[in-house]
């Protein structure tokens, strides 16, 4: 369940391009808060952000806003463009369409992405 929590907060990551500045998520049961004022609420299979992006997660493959698709094989999440994140434990590395990298770790229900 922590992994699934961590990509999932890695899919966010990329799919928002959040790479220029720090970023603080919270999870609590359903809900994730961003400090960037972004919160992300999930229903089943489907995250709905405040900022009108959805995601929907079928097996391994997440679709996003304006067709991107991410695509989960064993700790590596690859986004569209080239964009990645692999995950070792409660540390994920994350490498943007633009080749920018950024590291999150996960400390129970908050996840610091530099």
């Amino acid at each position: 369940m922590k992994l699934r929590a961590v990509l999932a907060t890695a899919a966010l990551v990329i799919g928002t391009g959040a790479v220029a500045q720090s970023t603080t998520y919270q999870r609590f049961g359903n809900t994730t808060f961003g400090s960037n004022g972004t919160t992300y609420q999930r229903q089943g299979n489907t995250t709905f952000g405040s900022d009108g992006s959805t995601y929907q997660r079928f097996g391994n493959t997440t679709y996003g806003p304006n067709g991107s698709t991410y695509q989960r094989q064993g700790n590596t999440t690859y986004g569209p463009n080239g964009s990645s994140a692999q995950t070792y434990g409660n540390t994920t590395y994350i490498r943007d369409a633009n080749g920018r990298s950024r590291t999150c770790q996960k400390y129970g229900v908050t996840t610091y992405c530099d």
